[in-house]
């Protein structure tokens, strides 16, 4: 018998499976998309394809909607204060993820619902580009020493900010991976590459195979997993939609190589065919694991990631797929820093995490 998130990746790539369904059966698929933060996606094929919920699932794929419009509007607003906040500096400010999607493709975007949103930006400029957002409503959300140290000196991001009155979260990079990550990707090379937005002088888009690339990296470098599934659509969505222009093929193989980065794309590539059935060239994979460095290693990790992404994010999973998450949990993070580093910095969580808990329960 299939796993729920199997049958719901069948749907999104046979829609019309869901016309046989029964209500119990609608109530379990429109639960785990939404589980997998793939309910607008569903949405999204369902309709292309023409098929008819029954009225229960409509309601949720209705709701779903409308909060995705809400969303997309939301992030069009951010982008236009962006402009306003930022403009004066005349620096690039690139878009990130599924800010990028919505203003530059939104087919892709389209049925996709977000948390924040983020920008990449010259290192050199952040204390400009900080001192802005913070004359234009934004404040930083993180007010420990440790965490304000561990991301001025080891990330790739500002800590982040929230708006005072809007609300909305602001995720400002310098890079896409840690400055202590193995991986060394050059932000300086995705800025240059970046296309700029019309309309919005000051901002601008990955090119369409650094979007990928970074979306692929993000996943593979992830350690908690909720959002796995839908980031692997969102690149299953870029593969099939940007593959139609001439050379893509041959440019993300050598952007994913140049920048440091053919592993994990190659990984995040062989998972995208694996549980989406994203069509890919048949060398390009092999091409990219064969390229100097530590790039093939990247692909042991298949199974365990299959295994992590397929088990649902909210009740019990089974000890397989807690023990997969768990190894992929610390893999990131020995991914992202060395090894003195990182043991200082989980013992400093655990630390933190048992005070925490410690003064929840004398609270109680």
């Amino acid at each position: 018998m299939n796993s729920p998130r199997i049958a719901l990746l069948q749907t999104l790539r046979e829609p019309r499976r869901a016309q046989a369904l029964s209500v119990a059966e609608w109530s379990t698929l429109v639960a785990t998309a939404r589980d997998a933060n793939l309910l607008g996606a569903l949405d999204k094929r369902l309709e292309a394809a023409g098929v008819q919920p029954c009225a229960q699932a409509r309601l949720h794929l209705e709701g779903v909607r409308r909060m995705g419009e809400r969303q997309h509007l939301s992030i069009r607003w951010e982008a236009h204060q962006l402009q306003a906040a930022l403009g004066a500096l005349d620096i690039p400010v690139v878009l990130l993820k599924g800010s990028a999607y919505v203003m530059a493709y939104p087919e892709i975007g389209r049925g996709r619902l977000f948390g924040d949103v983020d920008i990449l930006v010259p290192r050199e400029a952040l204390g400009d580009v900080e001192s802005r957002l913070m004359l234009n409503g934004w404040v930083g959300a993180k007010s420990d020493p440790y965490d304000q140290r561990y991301y001025r000196e080891w990330m790739h991001e500002l800590p982040p900010m929230s708006h005072v009155r809007r609300g909305t979260v602001l995720d400002v990079h310098h890079n896409i991976l840690p400055l202590t990550a193995r991986n060394a990707p050059d932000p300086a090379a995705i800025i240059a590459r970046s296309q700029p937005l019309p309309g919005l002088p000051a901002l601008r888009i990955p090119c369409p195979e650094d979007l990928l690339v970074h979306c692929l990296t993000h996943l593979m470098h992830e350690g908690e997993l909720h959002n796995g599934l839908r980031d692997l659509h969102d690149a299953d969505q870029m593969l099939r939609s940007f593959a139609q222009a001439a050379g893509f093929w041959e440019r993300l193989q050598a952007v994913a190589a140049g920048n440091d980065l053919a592993g994990p794309v190659a990984l995040g590539l062989r998972l995208a065919a694996r549980l989406f059935g994203t069509p890919l060239p048949g060398a390009l994979v092999d091409e990219l694991e064969a390229s100097p460095g530590p790039a093939g290693s990247w692909s042991r990790w298949l199974p365990t990631y299959e295994v992590a992404l397929l088990a649902p994010s909210a009740g019990a999973a089974g000890l397989r797929a807690a023990w997969a998450r768990q190894r992929i949990y610390v893999r990131s993070h020995a991914l992202r820093m060395r090894a003195g580093l990182l043991v200082r910095h989980l013992v400093r969580k655990a630390w933190m995490r048992r005070r925490s808990e410690a003064a929840e329960d004398g609270a109680g």
